[in-house]
């Protein structure tokens, strides 16, 4: 098996262990907490189940998307308050949904190229608690009245304001290039492939009937870490967002979320807003074996791509699946164990779609024949984002320890993990099972 990752001076990453606190839906069980208080669970857990010595590991990377200003460095402030020494430096990665992907990979550099032998990688999101901001305009007058010095100064304080500046400004999850949402992009999208609503809500019912069915028959049981919640201490062990008693009768009936009448996608078939963290232990081949660890997976080639934001905001698997095996000689046929991000059922049957298409690859990808089908009962075959949920900087680092764990479950060789991410971009990464 080719791999033009590998040469003679180069180290090998692997995934030694990988793991989350459950997944829960934003408002609930975490809503007093924040992105640094889930971060440094994750860490707390991970750490703590591992025979891995605080002072040994070199670097702490972690994604974040919707940042708090105090905790602008939330890998730092996480791994501080989990115990860590304070000695191994740290910092955050935002690539939007694919931002532990970058921390994971950014671990495997650091590795290869012998600047570090044990990485912390990870990432961690809240939505219950996100910034909101004044508007510009009353954000620049509360900035110049740090140098008022008289009362007239500060008399004049509301001259040219009005009301309306005085209101919140929150957030919005849209394209700052296009002004578009991420669901209306994907609405059109999937209207431009032939995606229809039904098999949508079809693609949805079955990520929620795999998620219930991997979290009651104990699949999820190995990258979950038990949360202990202040100031009662409670503990969640599980996620709770999937809807085992969903159907394609109470799916038809939602209405279209972003483009209305005739949109299709719906709060069904999308992945709704979450909190959650996620933690990994990247390490060198050789350190794994001199401190008696049992790696999972080798973390082989890897890709980034970009597209147009506006047209194919979604598509990033699609271009980076292609590249990925590419480099390493390979072909879906090869790959054993799919996991690629949920962002819509859309958006996931879309990238199949494309995929599959020799139009596609021949117009988009300058390849005279399509990439290929990937089989269904390869893919996706615990749940995805659209059940468990997508904490933004997080979902990455369960995509690789869930593919991972899937190949020892499944006794596969070889796992691909994809994803797309706001910007037009997107990802893709080959795992391969450890058996040393």
């Amino acid at each position: 098996m080719a791999d033009q990752s590998r040469n003679n001076t180069q180290k090998e990453a692997v995934l030694v262990d990988g793991a989350r606190i459950p997944f829960l839906r934003s408002g609930t069980g975490y809503k007093k907490m924040m992105a640094y208080d889930l971060g440094r669970m994750a860490i707390e857990g991970l750490i703590g189940r591992s025979s891995i010595n605080g002072q040994d590991i070199d670097r702490i990377i972690m994604g974040c998307v919707i940042q708090d200003v105090n905790t602008s460095n939330v890998a730092r402030e996480s791994a501080l308050g989990a115990g860590l020494p304070n000695s191994i430096p740290a910092h955050t990665v935002t690539q939007a949904c694919i931002s532990s992907n970058q921390a994971v990979s950014s671990a495997v550099d650091l590795i290869r190229t012998g600047q570090a032998r044990i990485v912390l990688a990870g990432g961690t999101e809240t939505m219950s608690d996100i910034p909101i901001r004044f508007r510009r305009k009353f954000r620049q007058k509360l900035l110049d009245a740090r140098k008022y010095k008289s009362i007239s100064d500060w008399l004049s304080f509301f001259k040219g304001l009005r009301p309306s500046d005085l209101l919140p400004e929150i957030p919005a999850i849209a394209e700052f290039s296009t002004g578009e949402t991420m669901g209306e992009s994907c609405d059109r999208m999937a209207a431009h492939f032939g995606i229809s609503r039904k098999a949508q809500d079809e693609y949805a019912l079955r990520s929620h009937q795999l998620a219930a069915k991997a979290t009651h028959e104990g699949f999820l049981d190995e990258e979950l870490l038990a949360a202990a919640i202040p100031p009662g201490f409670e503990t969640i062990e599980h996620d709770n967002g999937f809807r085992e008693d969903t159907s394609m009768d109470k799916l038809e009936k939602l209405s279209p979320a972003f483009i209305k009448p005739h949109g299709t996608i719906t709060a069904g078939n999308s992945s709704f807003l979450t909190d959650g963290a996620s933690a990994s232990l990247i390490v060198e081949k050789n350190k794994a074996k001199e401190i008696g660890l049992q790696p999972k997976a080798y973390l082989r080639s890897y890709t980034y791509v970009a597209q147009d934001p506006e047209e194919e905001l979604l598509l990033g698997p699609a271009y980076a699946t292609p590249k990925v095996l590419d480099a390493m000689g390979l072909t879906l046929s090869d790959i054993d164990v799919f996991e690629f991000h949920e962002a819509f059922a859309g958006q996931i049957l879309t990238v199949l779609k494309a995929l599959n298409s020799d139009t596609f690859a021949k117009e988009k990808l300058n390849r005279s024949q399509k990439v290929g089908d990937i089989p269904m009962d390869k893919f996706n075959c615990w749940g995805g984002s659209l059940s468990l949920g997508h904490p933004f900087g997080a979902t990455g680092t369960r995509l690789v320890t869930t593919a991972a764990n899937r190949l020892h479950h499944e006794d596969g060789t070889l796992a691909l993990v994809a994803a797309c991410a706001a910007g037009g971009q997107g990802h893709a990464m080959i795992l391969e099972r450890y058996d040393g």
